[in-house]
């Protein structure tokens, strides 16, 4: 796909937008002036990353929105278009077939009826947070914010509430740093199911509410003055007609509009430059800590290197410096140093030279009712586990805490963040302002490097330990209990001759004797307190650090 994305292109997107965005085409296109520039080069010159992200090491994510309210789990919005898929089984039965009832009549349910910002965001302060992010967008196309370039958002659809304005407001109030996250580049292809049709039943062939409805249609509906194409993004993938298997169909969609890919519709430089006017305008009007871009790099290339630029430039008004964080994923050398990696849903097997960040959930970002029901939530174990393991290595964890459509979280959530509340009552300094030592660990458990492999880690054992330091200690971190003696064998005389282990105590329990010689540290493990996991040793004395 051979994409034209030159500056004069995109000013002739803009213009195409109409006259409320001239102000952007000037000047240069609205974005914030100062040193950084939108090459990666000067990315990377002026980018550092900040004391307090470094510090913070955890961050709880509201990954919620319009696609929470149907309670199925992930990409509803693109899903439901798709025969034979249960989402589209679980629509048709509850809210009709999507030739009439799309995904805008989904996103008209979302009240936030039970939604208790203050509340929350105690809650997960209490849990560790020292950041919290927001959902500005998904690719359902809704922006959950006061949305200066976009009418379909969350104060005219759903809640009729700033979503991520109110949010930005709770966790500042107690401390947090706050920050945003931004999908929306991905939405043109990805909800071109919304234009397609059954290949088989009574309705087959009948094209779906996206390739229909325009904005005349709405003339005395909840959505008068609304136009179904701005949230449906326009048919740019549309599929043809004749196909007449569920198969075919979705192969079809596979090879057309289903891969994953970071450049604009052909032939629309439109759409590239009304995402940089939404991207600028969240970033202008809630000033964000941090930003996290749902892309491989940066989207639109030049486009997304404006973004980032901006975002940077804009700190810089704003601090003095750039002390904001911006996320992306699979970063190549030349982007490195220049953003903060993310690695979604993923592990990492060594020590990283800069910080980094995993992103996950503990059931599917969308609020799926199944995992409530199935039990099928990580413990609280199982994230402390892997925020031992994060941590260790120089990076930092993003946990998402699905929430259904009324706002709420269900009773097995809330116990799995007072387990992480307990947890960090005790084990607090082992964590937080914490940077690693000279080796991540040791222990029999093996993990690959890469995206979406969690489910290759297996199960951490008593013999996998994490190391970090804070303020001239060393912190093990055994990520199971072990039972009886212990040794640590990173800590041998012959491997480490120049420190010197003077005392350790287990946080939250007593002073713990120890033995040295050339096999390792050893020393008999407390019995754990009933409910305790992940138990931390804190280990003193003369060159350790």
């Amino acid at each position: 796909m051979s994409i034209d994305l030159s500056r004069r292109s995109v000013l002739a997107g803009i213009a195409a937008l109409g006259p409320a965005t001239h102000a952007l085409a000037q000047s240069p296109m609205g974005l914030a002036r100062g040193p950084v520039q939108p090459t990666w080069q000067s990315l990377v010159d002026h980018y550092r990353y900040p004391e307090w992200f470094r510090d913070a090491k955890l961050g709880l994510w509201s990954h919620w929105g319009p696609q929470s309210v149907p309670e199925q789990g992930d990409w509803y919005g693109r899903f439901m278009y798709m025969q034979g898929h249960p989402a589209y089984e679980h629509h048709l039965k509850t809210y009709g077939h999507p030739t009439r009832s799309g995904m805008m009549e989904v996103m008209n349910r979302w009240t936030a009826a039970r939604w208790d910002p203050d509340a929350l965001i105690a809650r997960y302060a209490k849990a560790g947070a020292k950041y919290f992010v927001s959902l500005a967008n998904h690719h359902d196309n809704l922006d959950c914010y006061d949305s200066r370039y976009h009418a379909w958002n969350s104060l005219r659809v759903g809640p009729k509430r700033d979503v991520v304005g109110i949010w930005e407001k709770a966790a500042r109030k107690v401390g947090l740093k706050f920050g945003v996250s931004n999908h929306a580049a991905h939405s043109w292809h990805w909800y071109q199911t919304a234009y397609g049709y059954d290949p088989i039943g009574p309705r087959k062939g009948q094209r779906y509410d996206a390739f229909t409805l325009r904005a005349a249609d709405g003339h005395g509906t909840w959505w008068d003055g609304l136009d179904p194409q701005q949230l449906y993004t326009g048919a740019h993938a549309v599929l043809p007609n004749g196909i007449d298997t569920i198969a075919a169909m979705n192969a079809w969609h596979d090879a057309h509009d289903g891969q994953w890919i970071e450049t604009p519709p052909p032939n629309d430089p439109s759409y590239a430059a009304k995402w940089l006017l939404r991207q600028t305008d969240l970033i202008d009007k809630y000033k964000p800590d941090f930003c996290y871009f749902d892309d491989y790099e940066l989207p639109f290339g030049p486009i997304g290197l404006q973004a980032a630029a901006d975002y940077y430039n804009r700190s810089i008004a704003w601090h003095g410096k750039i002390d904001v964080v911006l996320t992306a994923k699979q970063l190549k050398p030349y982007a490195r140093f220049g953003l903060v990696q993310d690695v979604e849903r993923g592990f990492t097997d060594h020590l990283w030279d800069e910080p980094w960040q995993t992103d996950t959930c503990i059931g599917d970002w969308f609020y799926n009712v199944a995992r409530l029901n199935d039990k099928s939530y990580k413990t609280a174990e199982q994230v402390i586990q892997r925020l031992a393991d994060v941590v260790s290595k120089n990076g930092n964890l993003l946990l998402s805490i699905p929430q259904p459509g009324d706002g709420s979280i269900d009773g097995e959530e809330e116990k799995i963040l007072d387990g992480m509340s307990r947890w960090i009552a005790i084990n607090d300094e082992a964590i937080f302002g914490s940077r690693p030592w000279r080796i991540y660990g040791e222990g029999p458990t093996k993990l690959q490097t890469g995206m979406q492999n969690e489910q290759s880690a297996g199960v951490f054992t008593p013999r996998d330990v994490r190391f970090t330091t804070n303020k001239g200690a060393l912190y093990a971190l055994f990520l199971g209990w072990p039972r009886g003696d212990v040794t640590i064998e990173a800590l041998a005389r012959h491997r480490f001759a120049d420190g010197v282990v003077e005392r350790i105590t287990l946080l939250g329990g007593d002073r713990i004797a120890h033995r040295r010689d050339p096999h390792g540290l050893h020393f008999a493990m407390p019995a754990d307190r009933g409910d305790g996991f992940v138990p931390v040793v804190k280990i003193e004395g003369r060159g350790l650090i």
